[in-house]
């Protein structure tokens, strides 16, 4: 009877295993590390599911290296099969945790994202001024150093209540023969996730230089004891929103603010009292430092009149429009530079083309959501080199870049 329990769970754990296998090589299957590991997916996937069944299971070595766009970050990217273990993390609990959480949480939840938070900060202050009639007051703010600032005891503990409390409620995964078997493998794989330390045996590929002028309060490398979460790992991204959930019910329900939202670390207040505002602020950096240790930053504090506009999530929010903000804008010229660079030193490679209409109408994608059109047609007409259109036309009034036919 023991001996078809275990066979049963592994067969379980196994379909969970290949679902977010499948999830976590999108877009992934071109890397050297996804496709060592899909030339035996599944031994792999099995030797994967035996680990976790009898808790052997320990992450590899990650890959550190420092990004300049949007902004100089460090990121660590995880070995492809921890990868694994991070979607199927985030099939388990995510459903648990997306119920707890405020509408007005916009990061790494399907159906919110960036548009979506652009939209609903316009949404707030045209409500509070009541379509631009009456004052009201932006209020803007930013944790310092946040992901490399979280507590992981602190973190593991707020999962793993949640997770035993609802553990009935985890449907649709490993179907074990009781809710405390599932629960204690779901919380072991949470346990040696969050309690990894990436920087311990960690493969550098970027120069020691690039280093230069990233502050310490973004390095994992100058975090303290049993702190900081990797940028870039999926599991982070729903690790920080699972950490600040509790201080969105806190500015919801306690300071009664109607008009609150937050993306990742960047949070939006929007009142008609400029004097309430001011006095949330001690409030938040009270909550922040006592219950989670978190230090709000003390440069990143906007209070300003909704005339003046608010620059949230690469976009300027103002009275009747939204415009891209002066950072995308000036990502998008250096971007149609280095493309003009190309077509101008040889004759653009099948690479180059894909390159350039991947490059190109990722910019135009984010830009046409707002009130952009002069820019755009400023951009492709004056700045992009007349070259490309030897190649390339555009379409939907400069929305979009499509590849000639004989060149596909």
């Amino acid at each position: 009877m023991a001996g078809k329990n275990i066979a049963k769970r592994l067969a379980d754990l196994l379909i969970d295993l290949f679902n977010a296998y499948y999830s976590a090589r999108s877009n992934k299957r071109n890397t050297y590390n996804a496709l060592k590991f899909e030339l035996y997916y599944e031994h792999n996937l099995i030797e994967l599911c035996n680990e976790i069944i009898n808790f052997r299971y320990e992450p590899r070595p990650s890959i550190c290296f420092i990004v300049n766009k949007p902004v100089k970050r460090e990121v660590f990217a995880a070995d492809f099969r921890d990868r694994i273990i991070h979607h199927l993390i985030f099939n388990y609990i995510s459903p648990v945790f997306e119920k707890r959480f405020i509408n007005d949480t916009y990061s790494c939840r399907k159906g919110k994202g960036t548009h979506y938070g652009i939209q609903r900060v316009n949404h707030f202050i045209r409500s509070c001024s009541e379509n631009y009639h009456n004052d009201c007051y932006i209020l803007k703010m930013d944790i310092q150093g946040y992901f490399m600032s979280i507590d992981r005891s602190l973190l593991y503990e707020m999962v793993s209540r949640v997770i035993i409390k609802n553990s009935e409620k985890i449907t649709g995964d490993i179907n074990f023969s009781n809710a405390a078997s599932r629960c204690g493998t779901i919380l072991y794989l949470i346990r040696q996730t969050i309690f990894n330390d990436p920087v311990k045996g960690c493969i550098i590929k970027s120069k020691m230089s690039e280093w230069k002028g990233l502050p310490h309060s973004k390095s994992l490398f100058y975090a303290g004891k049993n702190q900081g979460l990797p940028i870039g790992n999926l599991t982070s991204q729903l690790f920080a929103n699972i950490y600040l959930d509790e201080f969105d019910h806190f500015m919801k329900q306690q300071l009664k603010l109607k008009y609150y939202g937050r993306y990742v670390d960047d949070i939006v207040v929007v009142h008609p009292d400029q004097n309430y505002l001011k006095t949330v602020i001690p409030a938040v950096r009270e909550y922040l430092k006592t219950k989670l240790m978190l230090q709000l930053h003390p440069r990143k504090i906007y209070l300003q009149h909704y005339t003046k506009g608010v620059v949230f999530l690469g976009a300027a929010i103002k009275p009747h429009r939204i415009y891209i903000a002066n950072r995308t804008k000036g990502n998008f010229y250096a971007a149609i530079l280095r493309q003009n660079e190309i077509v101008g030193n040889h004759k653009p490679t099948k690479d180059d083309k894909a390159a350039f209409i991947s490059s190109m109408n990722s910019y135009l994608g984010i830009m046409r959501h707002y009130k952009s059109y002069k820019l755009r047609k400023k951009m492709v007409f004056e700045v992009l080199s007349c070259w490309w259109f030897n190649y390339v036309y555009y379409r939907g009034g400069i929305r979009k870049f499509v590849l000639m036919q004989k060149y596909k």
